[in-house]
């Protein structure tokens, strides 16, 4: 989230390419597996059996990605005698879990800037639960033996116009003033870091990481096992409904009475009415290269193998895997008329061919090199851009949804404090208005895809002037709706 509204007097053009898309692209795209390069990988698996008939629980969570199984995590590690049962309508880390870029961000606010927008008073005690939240996180992975590739690198935020170069030297200043250990890097210490001819400038936030999150995801699942949690892959529930003092859940071959709900749906079908229009699905769409030589690693550097995202309002993020391969996603975030979350909508051409067209263009010595993997999925986008809370049928269901991308740290956060508020427990969090306020709705059709890609519009034309926001977007600002790709 790009919050920085100063302008610059340098009025530079986007360095990002916008002509048609050539056929060095268009060959390199040709072999690439429409699948998550992260679920590709992992180890085959045979699922944890669909739920057939009735049972009973004190606890159920819906949702097998990163916030369900955090949730039913904590609530057996925090009581062993609780009943939990987790129902996934696909496989753990089917969404948005094991299609991410794997970057592991402390923040619980979308950045620092986005915090300071919304809940600026409270911004000193959401950094610290940030930074509790983050290495908790690292404790439990080796506790658990989750073996999912975890690089503490850091993130590097990067500049590729003038306007940006200033964006950051304002970042550094905020990350310091919470706390974080930065360090900056002018145009000369930038290309000698990541030698690209885009980049101008950067800021190295250590407190950060890299992942698998496919095998993240799947090491959750397995230490969710091993306490007693009852999981069902390929149950997909299709309504709740309250049953005296519990709540009944229905799926398609059986059913499960509650005491208490949980759900963690991300950007697929709410299951509760407070959630449908504070969410919208926005897809986001990666690719992978097949593994760089020796040689091309030496080319372009990164021999620090920090997270790379730039500052753009539609940004890249970026990052080398465990067998030195390219990850590149982002710039578009793609939403249609009406929301839907479909497979066919995981690949989209035209934006795959942008993307390594882009990647070209930052690293020219790649021009050529064949990408692996390209797919796409969808993210639970709200409009505040940072995870919400709430309750449902008198308090026996609870939420936790609205990541908006950044959510695989800050899911950890998000299901303990829906357990808190399943469990009527008040804690620093509970009492924050970061955690009882809700993220204004959205408009229903057609005006939500109306303003959705207007927006998005008035986002690419402010980077392509300089970052001047224009009427539109500086009013958003003022409504404090102002966003990003």
């Amino acid at each position: 989230m790009r919050i920085l509204r100063r302008n610059d007097q340098a009025h530079a053009a986007s360095p990002w390419p916008e002509g048609p898309i050539g056929e060095a692209e268009r060959e390199a795209l040709a072999g690439a597996r429409p699948v998550s390069f992260w679920v590709d990988g992992l180890p085959a698996r045979e699922p944890q059996p669909p739920l057939r008939g009735e049972a009973s629980c004190d606890l159920c969570v819906i949702g097998g990605g990163f916030t369900g199984l955090w949730a039913a995590i904590h609530a057996k590690t925090e009581d062993p005698g609780r009943d939990v049962v987790l129902l996934e309508a696909e496989t753990a880390g089917f969404g948005a879990s094991g299609r991410n870029g794997g970057f592991v961000d402390g923040s619980l606010t979308h950045g620092i800037g986005n915090g300071l927008a919304r809940f600026a008073e409270e911004m000193p005690l959401l950094e610290r639960l940030g930074r509790e939240n983050l290495a908790g996180l690292t404790a439990d992975l080796e506790r658990f033996g989750v073996e999912c590739d975890f690089e503490p690198n850091g993130e590097l935020t990067t500049s590729v116009t003038p306007h940006e170069d200033e964006w950051l030297e304002e970042h550094a200043e905020q990350l310091r003033e919470f706390g974080h250990e930065v360090e900056v890097f002018d145009a000369a210490a930038m290309r000698a870091e990541v030698r690209s001819p885009l980049l101008r400038g950067g800021v190295w936030d250590r407190d950060a990481a890299l992942v698998d999150p496919a095998r993240l995801a799947v090491g959750l699942l397995d230490a969710a096992l091993s306490l007693g949690v009852r999981v069902h892959e390929r149950t997909a529930v299709t309504a709740l409904r309250r049953e005296g003092e519990g709540i009944g859940v229905a799926a398609a071959a059986g059913s499960v009475r509650a005491r208490r709900v949980l759900l963690a749906t991300n950007a697929f079908r709410p299951l509760v009415g407070s959630i449908r229009h504070r969410i919208v699905p926005v897809y986001d769409y990666v690719l992978v290269t097949e593994p760089l030589s020796a040689a091309q690693l030496e080319e372009i550097g990164w021999r620090r193998r920090q997270g790379l995202a730039d500052h753009g309002n539609q940004f890249h993020y970026y990052r080398l895997t465990a067998d030195n391969r390219i990850l590149f996603g982002g710039f578009d975030a793609v939403y249609r008329f009406g929301g839907p979350v479909k497979p066919e909508l995981d690949r989209h051409p035209p934006t795959f061919g942008r993307l390594a067209q882009h990647l070209y263009a930052l690293f020219p010595g790649l021009r050529g090199l064949p990408f692996s993997h390209a797919w796409g999925g969808a993210i639970d986008t709200c409009s505040r851009f940072s995870v919400f809370f709430g309750t449902a049928h008198r308090g026996r269901v609870a939420y936790a949804v609205g990541y908006t991308g950044l959510g695989v740290a800050a899911t950890r956060f998000g299901a303990r404090v829906a357990l808190d508020l399943l469990d009527g427990r008040q804690t620093e969090a509970t009492e924050t208005r970061y955690v009882r306020s809700k993220p204004v709705p959205f408009p229903p059709e057609p005006l939500r895809s109306a303003v959705v890609q207007f927006t998005r519009n008035r986002l690419a034309a402010a980077d392509r002037n300089g970052g001047e926001r224009g009427i539109w977007l500086r009013t958003l600002d003022r409504l404090g709706l102002g966003f990003d790709s």
